[in-house]
């Protein structure tokens, strides 16, 4: 029986199939705009990567500063709910713009959403395969060796990235050489958020409010009833996250979704994974998706430490 979650995520989901994603309003938060408005991003060049994986093209994008050399470099996974999300859209664009303007080179990766029947685990393999391409191609892309590339993913792009770790740790494939997750859902059940952060919550606008039949309707959506116990769709309900790569998560204080990062480092350091964890205070959900915040900015400045400092090993 749908419940109504189900039904608002379906409607959603439909409105979107049917007339494509929104249109961000804003009129400063394209590449010309974001480059006029930070000077230090006019260097970064921008190009068209293709990619093919086993499901057709998948949209890829290289942000590269040609006269910086490159020690690390990073695959990077917008988020968007399963069935949104753009390489335009900040999170994505201005994410992969800021860290290439301060040498990390930076392939922003699109993948196939969560609509028309599309269903996991069609977006992790649109992602692994443009994981193995740039690997594959690190020199040529990157001016960086294949060991020194970055892996990452927001919201729900941080499950799919995990998603390709996991199933890369267990195929034997190339790991990423670290793992970035902000403020991911890595979780198909949102486990309890502490007393501190619902007593945040409850003074928040419904509509940036995640309720935990909402996310769980969206994780059903994305991977079907059956793999909510998958963990190549949900990293969280694996059984053994032994394997993976150091990961840095990035909670937003302010966030339903904040109980999942929690909770996913505390698993990995059970597993001895090594991870940091911080959580970006005065932060709400998706807060990479504005590149005029502060907290945005702040951690863009985390990840780019976190990323620079495997340089030094």
């Amino acid at each position: 029986m749908l419940t109504p979650a189900d039904i608002g995520v379906r409607a959603t989901a439909w409105y979107i199939a049917r007339r494509g994603e929104p249109a961000d309003s804003r009129p400063d938060v394209d590449t010309a705009s974001l480059q006029r408005r930070f000077a230090h991003l006019a260097p970064v060049a921008v190009t068209d990567v293709p990619v093919s994986g086993p499901h057709g093209a998948v949209p890829a994008r290289l942000y590269r500063d040609p006269a910086q050399p490159a020690r690390n470099a990073f695959v990077w996974v917008h988020g968007g709910a399963f069935f949104g999300g753009t390489l335009d859209m900040p999170e994505s664009n201005w994410v992969g713009l800021e860290l290439a303007a301060h040498g990390i080179p930076t392939l922003a990766v699109d993948y196939r959403k969560a609509l028309r029947g599309v269903r996991h685990p069609v977006p992790i393999d649109d992602v692994q395969a443009a994981w193995e391409h740039a690997t594959g191609n690190a020199e040529a892309l990157f001016g960086a060796a294949s060991d020194r590339v970055h892996l990452g993913g927001a919201s729900a792009g941080g499950a799919i990235v995990a998603g390709v770790s996991l199933r890369l740790r267990d195929d034997g494939g190339r790991m990423p050489a670290s793992l970035v997750l902000a403020y991911p859902l890595m979780h198909p059940d949102l486990p309890p958020n502490t007393a501190a952060t619902k007593e945040l919550m409850a003074k928040m606008p419904a509509r940036l409010r995640f309720h935990p039949s909402v996310v769980h309707a969206l994780a059903k959506h994305y991977a079907g009833r059956a793999g909510l116990r998958d963990p190549y769709a949900f990293a969280g309900v694996a059984k053994d996250l032994r394997g993976l790569p150091p990961t840095y998560i990035l909670v937003a204080a302010i966030d339903d979704l904040r109980s999942s990062g929690d909770m996913f480092a505390r698993q990995l350091r059970d597993a001895s994974v090594r991870v940091e964890l911080f959580a970006e205070r005065s932060a709400t959900h998706g807060y990479l998706n504005h590149p005029e915040a502060n907290s945005a900015q702040r951690s863009l400045t985390r990840i780019r430490a976190w990323i620079d400092a495997f340089g030094d090993h």
